[in-house]
């Protein structure tokens, strides 16, 4: 496991990178797929990396609370070496309820991670809809936990959500999410 900090390629206001994936129940997803919300969450995920595991719970509440709100696991570890984050683990995860997110993908090829600047799982970034442009609202962490074993005490996507549905700009600055590395297979 390699501790990295996430950066980023996207400033807020600009606008999201699109994509094409597969989920796990089988469909292709993109940008256009959400545009019945006024938020997006894509957070860059995976199943076997504590940082993220440890926020699965949380990003299932989010799902489970806001009608307006897509949450959106992306997992761009579709490297071999690590069989855990392979698609059929993701289907069995979802299919026992362990993730229960609006939807759970897979960037097999990485472009969506490459093209986000995504570098750490989990790596949140939260996109507010402009007339069918998502643009970015907040890049960050999603609470105050910092370690997978730590309880959280602040949930700074919870206030960023509530912000962009309000039609608010979010108030929390931008802080940097951390967690396993992002598997490249050109690595």
């Amino acid at each position: 496991m390699v501790l990295k900090e996430s950066e980023s390629e996207l400033d807020r206001g600009d606008e999201a990178p699109d994509f094409e994936l597969k989920g796990t129940d089988g469909e292709r997803y993109s940008l256009s797929s959400f545009t019945d919300n006024a938020a997006l969450l894509v957070v860059f995920t995976c199943n076997h990396c504590p940082y993220a595991k440890a926020k699965f719970e949380l990003l299932n509440e989010l799902a489970a609370d806001y009608d307006d709100a897509a949450i959106v696991g992306i997992n761009p570890n579709a490297n071999e070496e690590y069989p855990d984050d392979s698609y059929e683990r993701m289907v069995e995860l979802t299919a026992d309820g362990t993730i229960a997110y609006d939807a759970y993908l897979y960037d097999e090829t990485q472009a969506a991670a490459a093209a986000y600047g995504a570098v750490c799982t989990p790596d949140p970034f939260l996109f507010e809809n402009d007339n069918g442009t998502w643009r970015l609202a907040y890049h960050g962490r999603l609470d105050d936990a910092l370690n997978p074993d730590a309880e959280p005490t602040a949930f700074y996507i919870r206030d960023a959500i509530d912000e962009v549905l309000a039609g608010e700009a979010v108030s929390h600055p931008d802080r940097p999410s951390q967690g396993c590395s992002i598997k490249w297979t050109d690595n």
